[in-house]
């Protein structure tokens, strides 16, 4: 087994030094101590305690501040790739969540709305523009677009807090839906309006969301990177249901008896 070297153990002890500070005595925006007084304390050089820092500020428990300092990073929100809606989200992390609408409109569709909620080119939707809040702070830009022959009068008093809401109460029950994240730089507008610098990382996720077989809202999301992070559960794949060979469809076989219907998901 090869040897670690004493500079990684170095690195290790500063680090994790850092990590229990920021765990059990620092509190969000406070101060780490300085490179010197990391240096002095461990004997190590200052490119040692940057390794530290740096290795903290990639998990997001440190942030750094152009010519301040560097500090304690608020703790980031996870992203759940889950079917509810920002408030039951925010709800179920004990935050109070709140909004501020751009707009709220009746337009005509386009092209990629369109296709999203199998509608033609020009049909009628609803497009609700906001700015998500949770416990005050922005944390997501959102615009969402339903068809308006599904929910007429979404607007008619007004926009609504809940677009999932309005659906479950007319009888149209969000039950699945598809995700598709990638990571973008965000412009200066919506840099603007979450509080970042233009060019900020952002988590953007497309969603449409269908109760049975009818699509209901197609929504574009941009989430602040440095307050979500991507969780995603996993599982074992299950072995596959429709049989692909003798030996296969024995075993299928053998599940059926035991209570699972082949060819049924």
């Amino acid at each position: 087994m090869a040897a670690v070297r004493p500079s990684v153990l170095k690195y290790v002890r500063v680090r994790d030094y850092l990590r229990s500070l920021v765990t059990h005595e620092l509190a969000v925006g406070d101060a780490i101590p300085s490179e010197r007084l990391l240096c002095e304390r461990f004997g190590v050089s200052r490119m040692t305690v940057r390794q530290a820092v740096d290795a903290l500020v990639v998990e997001g428990l440190l942030e750094r501040e152009q010519g301040r300092g560097t500090f304690v990073a608020p703790a980031k929100v996870d992203l759940q790739v889950r079917l509810s809606s920002f408030g039951e989200e925010m709800a179920r992390r004990g935050m109070v969540a709140s909004s501020r609408v751009i707009a709220a409109e009746e337009v005509a569709a386009t092209p990629d709305v369109a296709d999203a909620l199998d509608l033609v080119p020009g049909d009628a939707v609803h497009h609700l523009h906001r700015i998500r809040y949770a416990d005050g702070e922005p944390m997501a830009i959102e615009q969402s677009w339903v068809p308006r022959l599904l929910l007429p009068g979404l607007f008619e008093h007004g926009p609504p807090a809940s677009v999932y809401g309005e659906l479950r109460a007319a009888g149209l029950d969000p039950d699945w839906g598809e995700d598709t994240v990638a990571a973008s730089e965000i412009d200066a507008q919506g840099a603007a309006m979450l509080g970042l610098r233009a060019g900020a990382a952002v988590l953007r996720l497309a969603r449409r969301t269908f109760a049975g077989q009818t699509a209901c809202v197609y929504s574009r999301s941009s989430y602040r990177a440095d307050r979500y992070v991507l969780w995603v559960p996993l599982r074992a794949p299950r072995r596959p249901l429709t049989p692909r060979s003798a030996g296969v469809a024995g075993a299928a076989g053998a599940d059926a008896g035991a209570g699972t219907t082949p060819g049924t998901t």
